[in-house]
Order: C-alpha cells, then structure tokens, then sequence
C-alpha cells in the first residue's frame, strides 16, 4: 500500500451481511499458502476466493463450536481454529482438537520464532496460555495470574512475546514472565511494534506505547477519539486501527484519517484486521467484509484539501507544484497539500477552464470571460479583449501569446494585445478547441472540436487537414479534435472522436481500435520520460510503448499492444470529449501525470505502476454431473449417459478478481486451449465416455499466468451399448450378416447358374422330345412304306406306286410337321395375344389339319372372371402347355369335342382342356408317359418350372381332363394376393370312376 495515501484514495469494495456474503459478525481473517482467505464468523467458517464465500466444515466432523473467534495459518500450512469453546487445527484433510482447550473462549493466536504455537483464552474465571509443539500442549495461568482471560499475543521484531490479560501486560518470553501494569484498563485487544522502539497497546480508553518499561500516552492528532481493538502494520509501515463503533483509522507518514461507515465501510465496529500475500488489507466487521489496495493512478479530491472536485485544467509547473482549475477557484497543489484561491482572490471572477506558463515562470488563468497572470498571490488581469467565451492559452519560446476566444484567434505579447483574427478569416465558422506552439517551424497549430485541425504561420494558413484527409480515420465526426501533442522533430499527434491521428510531411494515419486500441474516442494525449503515449480514451487509460508506435507508423495495418487502466485502476472514463478546455493534462517534473476527471484530479506514475508479479494459485473447486456433486480430490468416473457436466474453478489473486483471466483444456474433447475470459465455469453437454483430464490455467490482474496451474482426471463410464464388446459384436454381427449376404448371393448365383445350365438341358431335352414325336416317328413310318414299295415293285408294280405316291404324301405332311417343329422351337412371343385368343387361333389350325384327314372335333374356348394380364413369360408357358395338350387331344384322342376353360379369381388362374375322346391307357398314366414319348414328361416339366399345379383325369372311352392351376402372386403381372398354389409335379391318385393324375 502507498504510505502517502488516505485510506479514500485506496481502492475499496465491501461485502456485505444486507448483500448475502454470510451472516452474523466476523472475528478474524487468515490466508492458507493455497491462496484462500480464511473469515472466521459468529455462524462458522467461510472459505473465500475473492468472489465466491463457501461455509467449510470438515467431512465427517465438527468444530468445537461455530463461533470462530480467532484464525492463525502457520508456516507448516496448518490453519488454527480458536473457537468460542474451544481450539483445532486443520491441515491435508486432518482435524485436531485439543482437550486442555476444550471449553475455553479462544481469543488470540500467534507463532513464535521457534514455530511453537501460543493460544490466549479465557472463560468465566481463568484465562490461560497455551503453548502447543510437537502435539505437547503446556498451559500457563491456571492460578489465576493472567487474570479471567488473555486477550492478545504478540510477538514483536526483538523476538519478545508479549500477552494482554485482564490483570495487564505480560512479556513471557525471552527470561521470566513479567508484568506490566496498564492503568486504566480491563481489556488489552492489540498489540503492535511502535515508531520509534516501543510496543503500542490498544485498550478501551485508546492507544497507549510502552517505552522502556513505561506505558505512556500515544498521541494521533486529527483522529477521533477511539475505542481500539485491533491493530495492524502493513509492509509499508502504515498502522492500521481498528475500533468498535468509530470505524478505521489509518496513520502514515505523520498523518491520520479515518474512513467510516458514512465513507462506505461495511460498518463502523472492527472485528480483525489482515493484510494478505498480495498487499491487500482487509478488514473484518460486525456488517461485513471489505477489502483496500493499490490504485494504479490515485485521485485527489475535496478529501485531501481541493476547493472542488469539479478540475477543467491541469498545469504543472516548473517549480513542480501543479496548478489545478476548478469551477470554485484555482489550487495550488505542493508538497501534498492544497493553496486555494477563490473567486474574487486579486480580482480573478469566473470559473479557471485554462492554464499556462510562460518562459518566465509566470501562471496565466483564462476564465470564460478574462484573462490574468498571476504574481505574488494577486491576479493581475489583462486589457484589450472583447467580451466573449475565452477557450484556450499557449505560448511560445518568444513570448507569443495566443488565446481562442468564440469569435477571434488573439496574439498577445508583452501582456498586450497586438492582433485579433476573426475565425471567418481563417476559412472557419467555428472555434479552436486546443492551441499548439510548433517549435520547428514557429507556427501555430489549431484543433477544431467540431473537426479538423490548422497550422498557422505568418498571418496565413499553411495547411489544413479534415476527415476528408484520413484524419479521425476518415469517419464522419471522428476528426472531431479534443487535444493535440507536439514531437520535438514537428510531428503532430491529434488525439480525434476517430482515433489517435499522426500528421507528418503532409500525410495522415490514424491509430484506431482496428490497430488494437480498446476504443476509438481519444480525448488527450500526452509522453512520458519513457516516451511512451499514453492516451484518455472513452475506456480507461492506455499505455503505448514508443517502440509500438514506430513499429505502427512503420506498418499501418499493423496490430499494437497496449496497457488499459480502467475503473479497477482508479481511472475514471469519459464517453465525451469535451471535459474542459486543458490544457487536460500534465506531467510534472517528477516523471507523474497529472490529468483532470469529474471527481479531483488523478495522478499516475509512470515508473511506478503496481505490478503483481504473483502467478495466481488455481484450483478446480468442484464437479457437477446431471445435478450431483463431486470431490476433485481425487480422479472420478462418472455415471454411464452423463449428459450435462459442469467444472467449477477459482484463481487466488485478491487484488482485482474481476480482471482475472482463465484457459481451459479439456484433453480428450477440445483440441487447444480456450480462452474463458473471467468466467469461473465451464459446462459441457454429451460427452461421449472415455478418460479425460480437465486442466485451467489463470493470470492475475497484472497479466501474470499461472501456466502450470490445476488439473483434474475424470472418466465416464460407458453404458452398455457403448462398450467395446457390445461394438466388437455389433461388428461381427455385421460381418455375419455381410458373410451371409455374400454366401446367399453366392447360391442365388449358383442356382441361376443351375437354373440356366437346366434351360439348357431342357432345351436340348425338349428338341429331342420335338424330334422325336414329330420327324423320327414320321421317317420311320416312311421307311416301312419305301419297304413295301420295294416288296411290291417287282410283282405288282401299281399297287408300289400306290404306295409310293402315299409315302410322298407322308413325306410332305413330316416336311411340314418338321417346320412346325421348329416354329415352336423359336415362337413368336405368345404376348402379342391374350391366352384365349392364342389358343383359339391354336385349335383352329388344328382343326383345319384334321378335317384334311376327313375328321376334326369341334372346339370352342371359354372365360370366367375378370381378364387379368398374364407375366409374358408366364403366359407363353402357359400357351406352350395348353397348345401340347390340344395337339395330343386333337390327333390322338378321336374326340368329337374339345373344350379349353380359361378362369380368373383373385387367389388363382385355372386352365381346363376337356375332351370327350377314348381317353388315356391307365398304364401310361401308371407309367408317367409312353416309353420313347415325351409328351406328358414335357408337360410336367413345364409345370414344375413355373410353379403350377397339374391335374389330369382321364378313363377309358369317356374322355379327358386336364387342369393348369397358377397363383395369382406368380400369374398375373399386377398379382391380387390370394395364396399360392403347391408347385406342381405328376402323381397318380384313383377317383372313383376312372384314374386321375396330378
């Protein structure tokens, strides 16, 4: 902590009971080397982060009571727990009580040099001291000496223990307890090293020093009057009190002040104070928990002596005091403290919107409406100027004044007017905002807040430049100018609504958010000792290394880095450009800035900004699988189907938790590390199950990564069809199924290889049937007439050619029998015709072969049902069935009627051919056909193949019956789906009045 600042100059934040933080009081604070902050409260134990307070009890026991009086973390790790009835230390997942405590109001807790832990108590009566090594608890105070309770220890920079009791102060230790009176008192509640060697005692009258074995007075000029009861030296030697009912009081360099509830404090009673690894003091209240440290820039206000908080314009000058305008006057601000003069003070009125020096030494205040330099504590004012706003003042090396005035640009010198030049002569309908002396070339450089800028030199403009121009980024209103800076080599910096803009040469760029700057509005900008930039933009502060610039100028599109101070750091943003007139901006002679807010002036130096080089411990607090907790202590496998997993995590730096920073990696899911920004959660839905580790990294406020920090295993347990064995058989089922399908095709391929190889035998099987039935039985017939003609020839010559004449008839009826044969070897397709028009056609042309021979049946064809269209390929079977049996009823049969009944149904096709002839021999129909024929074999063969039922009924002299049954599923192109019909073969069964075959 800065020792030169007021406790209101820190930065502060409270947690509060009314907020929800905890409830009831808070006793004491401690930190654990694992970075978290210990708060001992009347309702039990808190673990906190910065963020989140957790209550804590260990698993499966319990304090020796909730009401946690004191907190000590020794240098083993070991978090002591002095509670209301009693003590217990915690370390690794390990209790411990002590039973010579038990009952005991445990009020202090120190470590010695030696590591040997002290414990004051006390109850009713007997207050004791404990000393606890090695598990040995030796108690002191048992008689009654210490008084009814020991209320503080403390071990001080010569190595002395000292403890506060009822009965007075004691320093035990080194040589013989010895006791020091401290008159006035019941209750000794801090102990604390002194300024100058001694020992400070907070008592309930107030503070009191113990100075060479004297207790004496202890003055704080400026504080109330308090009723101490905690005491704290932070690093930087400041002291810390705290008290009951009068707030905090903060003494530093020879001064006090005192921050109370009214200043925000959670409340005005003190229940501990601490200061933790990283500097920040916290404060423990009867209301709360609030928390001081570090601005990066520090304001001062009407708190620290101001007139008003209200600064337009900041100057500092030569002799590094910094003068500062305000609404209620102008200050002097020298050696930390303010010099006001206020309005009417020498004749100034008016608020002091701008400052300047002169090469003289001599302050310039313009007002809205005059302007005076200031000699010897009296302004004295200056002649010549027309009424009207008065805007800006700057000088240069010569003595030139210039001064922006709503109507006119003014050239003093010599403290008189010596020029006026309207705006209008200039080209502008508008006024200057900010005025810039050039150095090099001696002109006058001009910012317009409307937009653009000017330079100005010898009565005439010799340059102007716009957004047309790039200047603000070329963006309508960005060129809008609120400051400008100078280079010494002439470079101008115009600090735009657009951006930074850089004008040199004749050329413009402008530096925006594009080329990584946080925001565009830039309202000042100033170098310091480092010559790096710093500029006020609309969202905090930034820092840019010079080296940064260069490289940028050198490549515009190129990306810069850059610090931001926000509101955490103690700067206080403005949207808005015009704050005041300026100059807005100062650097003193000591290397700090100096730059005008709303609420004082804030100062931030350059050399000396707060870093925290602290890697952030990390840890993974806990793990929320589908709604149920886990520890992260150790790896876990979670259940099988875990849908939504959420990983909470923490970063121990307490300095600003807000700009903490995380990464995550889930190995096994996310392929590289993701940025979470501040988030402290991260959730995930449908992992699949595998083994996964879960690992986060952290930075702190300064941007210093933890990059090793925590990690945590973890699996999901797969359900049972996510299991390798359930995929490996999943695997070869599929396998099974596809060697199945490779088996089955290779039998579908083997049948209509068989199925084809048949085709062909029966083709070969159906030739030689034609043959035989048609050619061979008509040539042999020939060659027994050609015998007889042969016979006859020599004795009855006319008689043989009788018989040769009928052997050439014969010849000519084989000839045409043959044609017809080998017509049927390669029919037309029957499907030209339905069945009953083919087989129509059939038994006409049979008819007409056998009433050449004096003999034909008659004929006719009939249909029932609905006509269905027939497979084509089906129908020609069918066809060559039907045309088989025709032919052996119309040549063998002797038959006087022959009939073919065609029948459609939904389930079936039937074909009937009926005749009235002499019937068929039952030993033919025994025998399944007549040796060397093929007739009926080739019917059934037909049948066979397209799965058709064949009944045959025949007796002897009283005709023929033959009937074709087909399902429909096979029959018609367009089946009806009634059931199927066994495939048919030929069997003989016996009916009863004739032999029947099927």
């Amino acid at each position: 902590m800065n020792p030169s600042l007021d406790i209101n100059q820190y930065a502060h934040k409270a947690w509060t009971v009314r907020e929800g933080f905890f409830k009831g009081a808070m006793f004491s604070i401690a930190q654990t080397p694992d970075g978290y902050l210990w708060l001992g409260t009347e309702f039990g134990l808190l673990r906190f982060d910065g963020v989140r307070s957790v209550p804590w009890e260990p698993a499966g026991k319990h304090l020796p009571s909730g009401l946690i009086r004191s907190l000590l973390v020794a240098r083993d790790g070991r978090l002591w727990i002095g509670t209301e009835e009693g003590l217990a230390s915690w370390k690794e997942g390990a209790l411990a009580q002590f039973p010579e405590l038990a009952g005991q109001r445990v009020n202090a807790l120190v470590e010695d040099r030696e590591g040997t832990i002290w414990a004051g108590s006390g109850d009713s009566a007997t207050g004791r001291l404990c000393a606890l090594q090695s598990g040995v608890v030796k108690c002191y105070g048992v008689d009654g000496s210490l008084g009814s309770s020991v209320d503080s220890l403390y071990e001080d920079s010569q190595g002395n223990l000292w403890a506060g009791g009822t009965t007075g102060l004691w320093r035990w230790k080194p040589g013989p307890p010895k006791l020091y009176p401290v008159p006035d008192t019941e209750y000794i509640q801090g102990l604390i090293d002194g300024d100058n060697g001694g020992l400070l005692i907070a008592r309930n009258g107030g503070i009191r020093q113990l100075i060479d074995g004297k207790v004496e007075a202890y003055p704080l000029p400026g504080a109330p009057r308090q009723l101490p009861n905690h005491l704290l030296r932070d690093r930087n030697g400041g002291l810390w009190i705290g008290t009951r009912h009068r707030g905090l009081v903060h003494v530093h360099q020879g001064k006090t002040d005192v921050f109370a509830r009214s200043d925000g404090l959670s409340s005005d009673y003190i229940g501990g104070l601490f200061e933790d690894r990283e500097g920040n003091i916290w404060v423990a209240t009867s209301d709360g928990l609030d928390r001081f440290r570090d601005f990066a820039a520090a304001t001062i206000s009407v708190n620290q002596g101001l007139s008003n908080d209200l600064v337009w314009s900041v100057l500092a000058a030569r002799d590094g005091s910094v003068w500062l305008g305000t609404v209620d006057g102008l200050n002097r601000w020298n050696n930390g403290r303010a010099t006001i003069y206020r309005k009417g003070s020498g004749g100034l009125t008016g608020n002091v919107n701008s400052l300047f020096e002169d090469e003289g030494g001599r302050i310039w205040v313009c007002t809205l409406s005059e302007v005076a330099w200031f000699d010897s504590g009296r302004f004295i004012p200056v002649g010549g100027l027309p009424g009207g706003h008065l805007r800006s003042i700057a000088g240069d090396r010569a003595g030139n004044l210039w001064i922006s005035q709503d109507e006119s640009l003014f050239h003093l010198l010599g403290g008189r007017v010596v020029e006026q030049i309207p705006w209008a002569q200039l080209g502008r309908k508008d006024y200057a905002f900010d005025l810039r002396p050039d150095p090099v070339g001696g002109g006058l450089w001009l910012g317009f807040y409307p937009g653009g800028v000017m330079y100005f030199r010898d009565g005439q403009v010799r340059a102007s430049y716009a957004a047309t121009d790039r200047l603000g980024g070329g963006r309508l209103g960005g060129g809008a100018v609120a400051d400008l800076h100078l280079d010494p080599d002439g470079t101008l910096w115009a600090a735009t609504q657009g951006g930074l803009s850089r004008v040199k040469n004749g050329r413009v760029a402008t530096l925006t958010s594009k080329n990584g700057l946080p925001c565009d509005t830039v309202l000042w900008v100033v170098e310091d000792d480092d010559h790096s930039f710093w500029l006020y933009t609309a969202c905090g502060l930034v820092r840019i290394p010079r080296t940064e610039l260069d490289a940028w100028v050198t490549d515009p599109r190129r990306t810069i880095r850059a610090a931001v101070f926000d509101n955490s750091d103690g700067v206080r943003s403005r949207a808005g450009t015009a704050i005041s007139n300026g100059p807005r901006v100062a650097k003193s002679a000591d290397g700090k800035l100096w730059f005008a807010t709303l609420d004082g002036v804030s100062v931030i130096d350059p050399r000396r900004l707060p870093f925290n080089n602290l890697p952030p411990p990390v840890h993974i607090e806990q793990i929320t699988a589908d709604r149920k907790k886990y520890e992260t202590s150790s790896s876990q496998r979670l259940p099988a189907l875990t849908r939504d997993l959420e990983i909470e995590y923490t970063a121990l730096s307490l300095v600003a938790p807000e700009k903490n920073r995380f990464r995550v990696k889930l190995e096994g899911h996310d392929p590289d590390w993701q940025d979470a920004g501040n988030n402290r959660k991260k959730s995930y839905n449908d992992l699949p199950p595998r083994n996964y580790r879960f690992r986060v990294m952290a930075s702190n406020n300064s941007g210093v990564w933890n990059e090793a920090g925590a990690s945590f295993d973890f699996s999901i347990a797969p359900a049972y069809y996510q299991t390798i064995w359930f995929r490996a058989s999943c695997v070869a089922a599929c396998l099974g199924v596809l060697w199945a399908a490779y088996r089955f095709r290779l039998h579908r391929i083997a049948q209509q290889f068989n199925a084809q190889l048949e085709a062909r035998v029966g083709e070969r099987t159906r030739i030689a049937r034609e043959l035989h039935d048609t050619l061979l039985q008509s040539f042999h017939g020939l060659l027994f007439r050609f015998q007889a003609a042969r016979n006859m020839l020599p004795r009855r010559p006319e008689e043989a050619i009788q018989v040769l004449d009928t052997a050439i008839t014969r010849a000519e009826e084989a000839i045409a029998e043959g044609r017809d044969a080998i017509k049927d070897l390669r029919p037309e397709p029957a499907a030209a015709h339905d069945l009953a028009h083919l087989l129509t056609a059939t038994g006409q042309e049979l008819a007409r072969a056998e009433d050449e021979k004096g003999h034909s049946p008659a004929f006719r064809v009939t249909e029932e049902g609905e006509r269905q269209m027939l497979s084509p390929i089906l129908q020609d079977e069918i066809y060559r069935i039907a045309r088989e049996l025709l032919r052996n009823a119309f040549r063998h049969a002797d038959a006087h009627q022959i009939e073919a009944e065609i029948r459609y149904d939904s389930a079936r096709l039937r074909l009937r051919i009926r005749d009235d002839g002499k019937g068929i021999d039952p030993k033919v129909l025994q025998d399944g056909g007549r040796a060397g024929h093929w007739g009926l074999p080739g019917i059934r063969e037909r049948s066979k193949q397209i799965g058709a039922r064949l009944d045959l009924w025949s007796e002897a002299g009283a005709g023929t019956e033959v009937e074709l049954t087909v399902p429909a599923s096979v029959a018609y192109a367009k089946g009806s789906d009634g059931s199927g019909v066994d495939a048919g073969g030929f069997r003989l069964f016996r009916g009863r009045a004739g032999t029947h075959g099927h």
